[in-house]
């Protein structure tokens, strides 16, 4: 992880909600995740500005929860829609409560067992969660992030005044989720007033989301933490999510994708549909897993590890780099079925839809 490791929350000077908008102050830059570049943040948030923070899944731009208007500048930024719920982070499991009203037994269970991790959970709302974080839905999602910097942040955050942090993907919507401070930069430039660097994220995935709006917790989406681990908590399956679940961050057909037109694979057929293209005067960029590189092929290629945690912790990553290639079509190999490659599957599916 960049910068200096942050253990402990620290203390701050008074702050509030009325504090001079970021443009006024300092323009966007990538800053250290030392003591006094956490508390600038914590400020920032509270006075209605975007920050970016790493979490261990993907970066996140963040907004004070709280703050309705600070949250519609995410969607601006971003040009999210506006009834894409989002996911509100905070410092302890003890924080659900201000933004759940309820909080069945089972949620509390993977609470107390996975977080801090990569676990959201969707739950009633409470009357502290605004429109704009929900959606217009009557759920809210939350979990607490398991990297050191977003837990100082959100520490920091708290010793302010500030209850939690909204934060999708600091990314445009629909677009490879980033895993770099550089990244941030590189898709939202100035739209943000500070992003906090963190290093690279270590899971490289979004979280799971598991909803408890209905009688049985539901997957709405595969992430970071597996759904045999959530389900051995639970001791039942997961159930599928149907016309009756509460829309999700990260579920929509087409998402995580790069610019340039990406294609699933199977392995035996990679090198024809690479010939194929080039025949047809098409440059190509691959991604491959268990297919060598071709001793005449000059196109950008990236051997990924065939492990599916190493895989996910490199995959957008690898995506970037293979759309900055500018080539005329990205080749994806495909992985296994096995299900330690779920969310991998689910992330290369909407990064390819169409």
């Amino acid at each position: 992880m960049g910068g200096a490791t942050i253990l402990a929350e620290q203390p701050l000077a008074p702050a509030g909600r009325n504090l001079p908008l970021a443009h006024e102050l300092m323009p966007a830059a990538i800053t250290a995740a030392d003591p006094s570049g956490i508390a600038r943040a914590a400020r920032l948030l509270m006075a209605g500005e975007l920050v970016a923070f790493p979490t261990e899944t993907v970066y996140g731009l963040g907004a004070d929860a709280a703050n309705p208007e600070a949250v519609r500048r995410i969607f601006a930024a971003k040009g999210r829609p506006a009834d894409h719920p989002l996911i509100v982070h905070v410092a302890a499991a003890a924080d659900l409560a201000y933004w759940a009203r309820d909080v069945p037994l089972g949620a509390a269970r993977l609470a107390a067992q996975f977080w801090p991790g990569p676990l959201t959970l969707i739950l009633p709302r409470s009357g502290h969660a605004d429109d704009a974080v929900t959606g217009g839905q009557d759920s809210v999602g939350v979990r607490v992030p398991a990297h050191p910097v977003a837990l100082a942040l959100l520490h920091a955050f708290r010793a302010v005044g500030g209850h939690g942090i909204a934060a999708p993907s600091a990314n445009r919507f629909g677009h490879v989720s980033p895993t770099t401070a550089r990244h941030v930069a590189d898709d939202l430039g100035d739209a943000v007033a500070m992003i906090v660097d963190g290093g690279p994220t270590r899971v490289g995935i979004e979280s799971t989301i598991v909803a408890f709006t209905s009688p049985q917790p539901t997957l709405l989406r595969p992430g970071g933490l597996a759904v045999a681990a959530i389900e051995a908590v639970l001791g039942a399956p997961l159930a599928l999510p149907d016309a009756t679940a509460p829309r999700a961050s990260g579920t929509l057909a087409s998402h995580y994708a790069p610019h340039t037109a990406a294609q699933l694979v199977p392995a035996q057929n990679l090198l024809a549909e690479i010939d194929l293209l080039v025949d047809r005067d098409e440059t190509v960029a691959v991604l491959a897993r268990t297919v060598a590189r071709p001793r005449d092929f000059d196109g950008a290629w990236i051997a990924a590890v065939d492990d599916a945690e190493g895989y996910a912790r490199m995959l957008y990553a690898s995506l970037r780099e293979l759309d900055a290639a500018r080539a005329d079509a990205i080749l994806i190999e495909d992985v296994p079925a096995h299900a330690e490659w779920l969310a991998v599957r689910d992330r290369l599916a909407r990064a390819t839809h169409g």
